[in-house]
């Protein structure tokens, strides 16, 4: 999954105000990369996991994604890449608190094809993929932080993705359940190929990555490829 920008300006009104979170920015990320964005609060951090992720429009400038021109597709159609090819991981999991975790991963295939059995055993073998087969039956109250997190990135998997945009996944976690979410991310992309960009404020996180880019000001100020560093914890998790 390719993700290329090419002079993309967004640009919001604030009452008789305009501010330009993102200025002319391009960039290309390329198919089976893990990449990490940063950046201080203002940035266009956010911004531009928005126009990635096809959730917002940019106010000028092109973007491809898979090769694809998206910018000035409508709703249907921009609701229609995010369920078919990206799958999103948030800071706080988005979990609903009295569902089993099999259950939540379910819920985006409530409205595609398929039956019941078809659907548990996507939803089995995306937590088992996470390396959490034992806990289909556990309520978010039951699990720890990393582990729902697991499920949430369950979840983004059960549509069978290119790309995973993951904002702040480690932001609530303490340290060694950030460092399961990172070893569970590098396993992803290294052995299914995923494009995995995600958006953190630790560096410890950003070095667990191939590339770093920084913002400011809307502006993106370095572009570092660079050896990942690999996240200290193993899981068993399936392939």
């Amino acid at each position: 999954m390719t993700v290329a920008l090419q002079n993309i300006t967004k640009t919001y009104s604030i009452g008789e105000q305009s501010v330009r979170a993102l200025r002319d920015v391009s960039l290309t990320i390329e198919t089976g990369e893990l990449v990490a964005i940063m950046g201080p609060s203002g940035s266009g951090k956010s911004t531009l996991m928005n126009l990635i992720g096809c959730l917002d429009q940019p106010t000028s400038g092109t973007y491809q994604l898979d090769g694809v021109e998206v910018a000035g597709l409508g709703d249907d159609d921009l609701a229609g890449i995010r369920n078919a090819k990206i799958g999103f991981v948030f800071q706080s999991y988005n979990l609903l608190a009295r569902i089993p975790a099999i259950e939540q991963v379910e819920l985006p295939l409530l409205y595609c094809r398929g039956n019941d059995v078809q659907r548990h055993r996507r939803a089995v073998d995306a937590l088992e993929a996470v390396g959490l087969g034992d806990r289909l039956r556990h309520r978010p109250t039951e699990l720890s932080g990393g582990q729902s997190q697991r499920v949430a990135i369950a979840r983004a998997l059960i549509n069978d993705p290119s790309l995973i945009l993951a904002d702040e996944p480690t932001g609530a976690l303490d340290t060694h359940s950030s460092e399961e979410v990172m070893a569970l991310m590098q396993h992803l992309n290294q052995t299914r190929g995923l494009t995995v960009i995600l958006i953190t404020h630790e560096p410890s996180i950003a070095e667990c990555t191939g590339r770093i880019i920084r913002l400011r000001d809307g502006l993106i100020v370095s572009d570092e490829r660079r050896t990942a560093r690999r996240a200290g914890v193993e899981l068993a998790v399936a392939a």
